[in-house]
């Protein structure tokens, strides 16, 4: 596979036939590292964006919150302390780190190293799940923006749709099998008790938001972001908003998230044994803004590789559930509080934020009333 790296000019510079080269390599940014890439090739510049901005002015004070669940299932006492903490941290930053959330340590350490596992073999191994059909259950491939914006960002995926229906077990990568089937379910059980607190925050009943299907599906993303040789021209992860309900985030100790709050964008420190709660836009659709998704990204590093698992709920973008309808949750509704949205389905949805969306703007506002 040949490259253009930014050392070179050419007038006729083809955008999409570089992406679809690196496409059909079906090696990954790994296997551009491999390869002993020194410069990036101009796919991965993204000129559209202001890249020296790293962040605002450094606050020391100035953190996401970090809420301990410790005792949420058997102190009552406590627990309303941890749903008044959520309520805020919905409503100010649409994240917060948890701790004590009751996924063992072990847990967490040997699903990183099995997505490490699954992203340093062997090329060969990994191509025949190269692949960006959404009906796939396990796919592995770069992040490319194929539609307007013709961009590649450094970071490889493997992507597994673990519920409603999970792949059989012989369907996902040996190299982190049997992990990623742990993992997941400790996952499910998490999101089940957050989607509880969140609705209790919401003064609702507290099975409201799991009735309605939001604990229902399940995709991982299980990131690899390999050290970059030009960080500063480029992206791990573009400026984005999360599209479902609600995103559960395991990073490793490498650092490079960042949130968007007051329009400055603040560093999400580490935590050793934490994990990154996010409220998802169809989350903030049908709270009608009472809590909010906003906007985050990822840098790219000259150190690594960063590895980050991304488990979203949300619902399985299929045709049959195009009958399934979201909008603004009634009880949250009143004269003074008129619904902001219009009810849309998740097929919908997505269709519109994938294909016709801009990096960096939102969706949600095609669906204001």
């Amino acid at each position: 596979m040949v490259v253009t790296s930014t050392a070179t000019v050419e007038s006729n510079y083809d955008r999409k036939s570089e992406l679809m080269a690196i496409d059909r390599s079906k090696a990954g940014i790994k296997g551009l590292v491999d390869a002993g890439l020194a410069k990036l090739p101009r796919v991965f510049v993204h000129d559209h964006l202001n890249l020296e901005v790293k962040s605002g002015p450094p606050n020391a004070n100035i953190e996401i919150p970090v809420i301990d669940l410790g005792g949420v299932n058997s102190d009552s006492s406590r627990r309303a302390e941890i749903i008044n903490e959520i309520r805020n941290a919905c409503q100010k930053w649409g994240f917060f780190q948890a701790v004590n959330h009751g996924i063992p340590v072990t847990t967490l350490e040997e699903i990183i190293n099995g997505i490490r596992r699954f992203h340093e073999q062997d090329p060969e191994a990994k191509e025949a799940l190269y692949s960006r059909e959404e009906s796939k259950k396990v796919t592995f491939n770069t992040k490319i923006d194929m539609s307007q914006a013709l961009t590649a960002y450094w970071r490889d995926t493997l992507t597994c749709v673990m519920a409603p229906q999970p792949p059989a077990p012989e369907e996902l990568p040996s190299a982190c099998r049997e992990i990623m089937l742990d993992y997941t379910n400790n996952v499910m059980n998490l999101g089940l008790t957050l989607f509880e607190l969140i609705s209790e925050a919401l003064g609702l009943n507290p099975n409201c938001l799991k009735d309605i299907g939001c604990a229902e599906g399940l995709y991982v993303m299980g990131h690899y972001y390999p050290a970059c040789p030009e960080p500063e021209l480029t992206m791990g992860t573009g400026i984005h908003t999360d599209s479902g309900f609600l995103t559960v985030l395991l990073q490793d100790q490498t650092g490079g998230l960042q949130v968007l709050h007051d329009n400055q964008w603040i560093d999400v420190t580490p935590i050793p044994g934490a994990l990154i709660i996010n409220l998802g836009d169809l989350l903030q659709l049908i709270t009608n803004d009472k809590f909010i998704s906003v906007y985050h990204r990822v840098l790219a590093k000259n150190v690594g590789p960063r590895i980050s698992i991304a488990s979203f709920f949300r619902t399985y973008i299929q045709p049959e559930n195009a009958l399934r309808m979201y909008g603004p949750i009634k009880e949250l509704l009143s004269e003074e509080n008129p619904p902001l949205y219009k009810e849309t389905n998740v097929v919908d949805y997505f269709k519109f934020k994938h294909v016709k969306g801009v990096e960096g703007t939102s969706a949600l506002a095609h669906f204001k009333l």
